[in-house]
């Protein structure tokens, strides 16, 4: 990963191979951002105007490279928009600073290192220039053979390598804390996307909970997977069916971390994990299977998130369950008309396969609850609903408690990940009753991202407070990246389940 430093030296004198510097936009053309005083000294205090010339406007994620001037041993200068400068007196929010800081990472790839002369005005926006220009530097390189120039065969240059944060101080408790934060943040936000760049062939569940298992040894973590032997002695229905089709059987992942001992809040985060989804024998259409290697997005953010908590050594205890299948049609998969009885004891009428996501997450829920946690939040790409409901880059919150959703969609915003609160209507229920079976797993087509809420509310326990994150448009970007964000997996919702976890040790929620 690329590493992270934090230096009080002047912008102009730090040997880089560049400097990025922020620029807002003024009423008269591009203005110089705080933190980047030095580097328009060394232009004759005229960087701005000279950016003006270049076609420069300070809005927001514009990127525009030129030659360094004497006086600034860095050989480059990249100045990043900020877009509208904020009031007198205030500071740029966390997510520009994220946004343009992971712009500038990605535009400097293949450098060695690069100072970060953006407004760093407190540890807080030191952290989110760090933690932006950490997740803004990533890339999936496992596959690639790289030459002795640093480039991959295909040209695809190596991430950023060093990133140095201007005007942060390395030795303020603070400041030390933030770097601390947003290192151990992306560090697993970049787990999670490595997880979902992964192709299928080589992460199942077996291989995932292999993984799982590995991380839990080193950082202290419990681990229980129950395989496809004890998932039949267990009673789980739904993950078995969803997984009775494939060749690789499926797994039921517990890890926990308990940082908070006994009378510490306990955050259940369950993720659904279907490694590779083809719909089963309600199969996609073409066109609809290049990225379903995507599907277990969920899990992967809850397992990093559990690794995140770890790793800050939070006072709270949480518990990630991985619902791990691969759903694939075959002479021994699940068929349109089966039942399923679930873990909960409940049967369900399978109308289509290829809403298998609620059938694992049903199970896991179930089993989670049976902890008492003080809160529980799944996550997972659940519907095509949602994307068409909200977009590619912004996740629905469900619950069960209103003042719950709205936490939990404030915690969201503040980790700058786009969210939006969505309702439980009680009379889509109706769409799911089954002549032969306790529920179906399919209900009325319109509002289908909220039908699968209310399936999946079912299996809530009694008195347990519930949440449901349907990251299905942000979890994987096909388009080209923007901000911090690459192209393929995401990672999204770990920041959001991180600041949950750091919200109940400190005492702020439930």
């Amino acid at each position: 990963m690329t590493a992270l430093t934090f230096s009080t030296s002047s912008a102009a004198s730090l040997r880089a191979d560049a400097v990025v510097v922020g620029v807002t936009k003024g009423a008269k053309g591009p203005v110089v951002a705080p933190g980047g005083e030095a580097v328009d000294k060394a232009f004759d205090n005229k960087l701005a105007a000279t950016l003006e010339t270049l076609g420069a406007t300070g809005g927001e994620g514009e990127v525009t490279k030129l030659p360094a001037p004497a006086g600034v041993k860095a050989p480059v200068v990249l100045a990043v928009g900020l877009g509208e400068a904020p009031a007198d007196g205030q500071a740029c929010s966390a997510e520009v600073l994220r946004r343009a800081a992971g712009v500038a990472a990605r535009t400097l790839a293949g450098s060695k290192k690069a100072a970060f002369a953006l407004p760093a005005e407190d540890a807080a926006c030191a952290e989110a220039i760090a933690e932006g220009a950490l997740l803004g530097a990533y890339a999936f390189t496992a596959y690639r053979k790289v030459n002795g120039n640093g480039k991959s065969e295909n040209g695809v240059k190596e991430p950023l390598a060093e990133v140095a944060v201007i005007g942060a101080k390395p030795r303020d408790k603070a400041y030390k804390a933030a770097a601390e934060r947003a290192a151990a943040v992306a560090e697993e936000v970049n787990r999670a996307r490595d997880l979902i760049n992964t192709p299928s062939n080589d992460l199942f569940p077996k291989s995932f909970a292999t993984t799982v298992q590995e991380a839990a040894k080193e950082h202290g973590l419990k681990v229980e997977v129950l395989d496809e032997k004890a998932l039949a002695k267990g009673g789980y229905g739904g993950i078995l069916g969803v997984g009775q089709g494939s060749a690789n059987p499926p797994r039921l992942v517990k890890v926990a971390y308990t940082g908070g001992g006994r009378g510490a809040k306990h955050l259940a985060f369950v993720g659904k994990g279907i490694t590779y989804d083809s719909g089963g024998i309600s199969l996609k259409p073409a066109g609809h299977n290049e990225t379903m290697k995507c599907d277990m997005s969920g899990a992967a953010a809850v397992f990093a998130a559990v690794v995140a908590a770890a790793k800050l050594g939070l006072a709270v205890n949480v518990t990630g369950w991985l619902a791990l299948a691969e759903n694939m049609p075959s002479g021994t998969a699940i068929r349109p008309g089966d039942v399923l009885t679930m873990y909960s004891g409940k049967t369900v009428e399978v109308l289509n396969t290829d809403a298998e996501g609620r059938l694992v997450l049903a199970d896991a829920i179930t089993r989670a609850c049976e902890e008492q946690p003080d809160a529980l939040i799944d996550v997972a790409t659940l519907t095509g609903a949602m994307v068409l409901a909200l977009g590619h880059r912004t996740f629905g919150i469900m619950a069960n408690d209103d003042d719950f959703r709205g936490v939990v969609h404030a915690t969201a915003e503040e980790a700058g990940e786009a969210s939006w609160p969505m309702p439980l209507p009680t009379d889509l229920r109706k769409g799911m009753e089954s002549p032969v079976a306790d529920i179906a797993n399919m209900g009325e087509r319109m509002g289908g991202g909220l039908v699968a809420g209310l399936f999946l509310k079912e299996f809530v326990g009694d008195g347990v407070t519930w949440a449901h994150l349907d990251i299905a448009g942000p979890a994987f970007n096909e388009a080209a990246p923007f901000g911090y964000t690459p192209k393929g997996g995401t990672g999204t919702a770990v920041r959001t389940l991180v600041r949950l976890a750091e919200k109940a040790a400190a005492g702020e929620i439930l």
